[in-house]
């Protein structure tokens, strides 16, 4: 017998529908997920997958982050090249995500052709217009690695407290905020060796006059 019950309308069938894209934080290439992730994770799938019921169109899009330090010294330690790194950790992660039920539209890696594509692109465009600056600045540099060392590879003794062991840009101990040249006898986390101050070139966005 045919129902008689007026049909049901989602909120998008009264109101415009939305385009919506999504993203999370990208998780490092250089570790496992860990509850904290999947808290964001969850919650945002959650989120797409309301939108989506309301009959928005939703695209839920992320990646691991392939790039930085600590990646490259994961796959020193473990004595493994960072790209069969990258490809073991993204295959881990996305396994963990889909034991979650975590429906992503597209989860892919910025180790990538399309990304390298888009980046190049972008950059040069931009440096067409005139909003790329280049300057010489001052770093230290761990010379038994040969690389330039960030903040987080940096410690010392804070210039304020006289704190040990703190990191190169804030001291954990009285909070204090400086550079990683005001420390008192810094050191390279890396090789425990005494960093050297050297030059580079640095590319900059012009964001603003």
């Amino acid at each position: 017998m045919p129902s008689t019950s007026a049909p049901t309308t989602t909120a998008a069938s009264t109101a415009e529908k939305r385009k919506i894209l999504v993203t999370s934080a990208l998780p490092y290439a250089n570790g496992s997920i860990h509850i904290g992730h999947l808290v964001e994770y969850i919650q945002t799938d959650i989120w797409v997958r309301f939108q989506k019921m309301r009959g928005h169109t939703c695209h839920y899009v992320c990646a691991d982050d392939t790039h930085g330090t600590p990646i490259m010294l994961r796959a020193e330690q473990e004595g493994i090249t960072p790209e069969a790194l990258i490809e073991r950790v993204h295959g881990e992660h996305f396994q963990d995500f889909s034991d979650f039920a975590i429906e992503f539209d597209n989860y892919h890696s910025t180790h990538s052709d399309e990304n390298r594509a888009l980046s190049q692109d972008t950059y040069r465009r931009l440096d067409k217009a005139g909003l790329i600056t280049k300057r010489t600045i001052e770093q230290l540099y761990d010379p038994e690695k040969e690389m330039f060392l960030s903040d987080r590879f940096i410690k010392g003794a804070c210039p304020r407290c006289k704190a040990e062991d703190q990191y190169g840009d804030s001291c954990e101990k009285c909070g204090a905020t400086y550079s990683p040249t005001d420390l008192i006898k810094p050191y390279s986390a890396l090789s425990v060796d005494t960093p050297i101050t050297k030059k580079s070139e640095h590319h900059f966005f012009i964001l603003g006059e």
